[in-house]
């Protein structure tokens, strides 16, 4: 039987006011009380996303201050975690890099690399921090098996080859003091070491590096070779003061650039060695450890902690350098994950031998050292291959380019020899393309740039005398 607008009890005729509209009482409609619960699900989940993902029961740092340059910075962990966790979280990042590449062992002695900026300034607290623990355990212990490493703060003073006055340089020294001298004890010494010193104590170096230095007219060649002498010197820091790791504050936004700086320069094969943990292809082995940590992260953790920090040379990056760096900031605003994600793909390159820690750590160093091995897939040390550098960057070249039957002689170089030894992107960039240019630039070079190429030469001939040695006759055959 079908139903009509009287003899209906389903409603289906309630809401149509054309028919029998006025002889139905109203009813209430089923969605009227789901707005209630609808609203009070939001509410729910607004005060959900402003609480710690972590703890579950801070609220986040956005949600806890109004202080727009803690929480801007392009990064989204200021939504997820409270101050506690957030802090908890960045610093169990750089630690993680450190036990698990084996960057510092208990005899170690640590030189901080130390531009009074975000990056170097958060490395040197994190380094601290995991320094006074290992204080604490040691003097709760009873028999002090386990030494505590040492740690020591380095600056390089660029004045000579910066427009920084003088009178400002030195306040920010001071500034520098205060920030080494105020961490509690063990005591950091702190070292201010001047460019030059790369020449030892020589006279007129001064004036040697800055005639190098205008020697190069391509302004990303400039800050290139300006930046190598700033690991030169902290190379000669740490030999003279007996340091074993250099520890930098290089973090993922660094990498991040320097991965695509690397690419547009030609530098694709030895872009590896740059971006790993370890790289132990200097005398004193150069450690990693912020490498997973964004700048906008410790920008908000120095502003968190009120920690201080000193700008000194952090200016405006110029040439290449300084179009990659602004891309990657253009890139960053769009998506916060970009710099991250550069870096991770770079990640992806087969590491080199030396970036490892050498075996010669303690054994936990070691169990490290061969859990990350099989992890990257690293050469043994006996499948390594010995591997020629560019005298001027220090970059692993694929093919050797020393010209060694015509630029070689008893032991030196000519300087046509030192520059075909560089790498392409040195060749382009830093060295002059006049011949009597050129061997006015090789002049000036320091010392341990001369003799890396010609240690370079003689690795060269050797490699390539291992080449051939099926082939050429031995003293004892006359070839017939």
């Amino acid at each position: 039987m079908a139903c009509n607008s009287g003899t209906c009890q389903s409603g289906c005729y309630r809401d149509d006011t054309s028919i029998g509209a006025a002889e139905s009482p109203p009813v209430a409609k089923k969605n009227e009380p789901l707005n209630d619960v609808v609203n009070s699900r939001r509410t729910t989940e607004h005060l959900d996303n402003s609480i710690c993902i972590k703890c579950k029961v801070n609220t986040t740092i956005a949600a806890s201050t109004a202080d727009v340059s803690v929480v801007d910075g392009g990064g989204s962990d200021a939504g997820r975690f409270c101050v506690d966790c957030f802090r908890s979280n960045l610093f169990g990042k750089f630690r993680l890099a450190v036990t698990a590449n084996a960057m510092i062992s208990p005899s170690d002695n640590v030189l901080v690399a130390f531009s009074g900026g975000t990056c170097s300034r958060v490395a040197l607290q994190f380094i601290h921090e995991m320094q006074t623990k290992a204080q604490k355990n040691f003097d709760a212990s009873r028999d002090r098996a386990l030494p505590v490493f040492g740690v020591g703060v380095a600056f390089i003073d660029e004045k000579t080859c910066s427009a920084v006055s003088s009178g400002y340089l030195d306040r920010a020294i001071e500034e520098m003091k205060l920030i080494v001298s105020d961490l509690a004890p063990p005591v950091k010494q702190f070292h201010v070491v001047p460019t030059e010193t790369i020449y030892s104590p020589e006279a007129g170096a001064k004036d040697r590096l800055n005639e190098l230095i205008n020697a190069v007219s391509d302004i990303t060649g400039k800050e290139d070779l300006l930046e190598h002498f700033r690991m030169l010197s902290l190379q000669k820091i740490a030999i003279e003061h007996g340091y074993t790791k250099v520890l930098l504050g290089t973090c993922t936004s660094r990498i991040a650039c320097h991965v695509l700086e690397a690419t547009v320069k030609g530098r694709g094969y030895s872009l590896a060695a740059d971006i790993q943990y370890v790289d132990a292809r200097w005398k004193i082995p150069v450690v990693l450890p912020l490498r997973d940590c964004p700048i906008h992260e410790l920008n908000m953790l120095c502003n968190l902690d009120s920690l201080m920090t000193v700008e000194v040379f952090n200016g405006t990056r110029a040439g290449i350098n300084g179009l990659i760096s602004s891309f990657v900031k253009l890139l960053q605003e769009e998506n916060p994950s970009r710099e991250s994600t550069i870096m991770r793909t770079a990640g992806k390159l087969t590491p080199f031998h030396f970036n490892r820690m050498p075996e010669d750590n303690d054994y936990n160093g070691q169990v490290a050292s061969r859990r990350r091995q099989k992890k990257y897939n690293l050469k043994t040390k006996d499948a390594l291959l010995i591997e020629s550098f560019c005298p001027i960057c220090n970059s692993p070249l694929k093919v050797s380019n020393f010209e060694t039957s015509s630029n070689f002689d008893n032991g030196k170089t000519s300087p046509n020899g030192i520059g075909a030894a560089c790498c392409a992107s040195c060749q382009f960039q830093v060295l002059p393309k006049d011949p009597s240019s050129l061997e006015n630039f090789i002049s000036l070079l320091p010392p341990s740039m001369v003799s890396q190429a010609e240690d370079g030469v003689r690795l060269s001939q050797r490699q390539l005398r291992e080449q051939i040695e099926d082939c050429l006759l031995s003293d004892n055959e006359d070839g017939t």
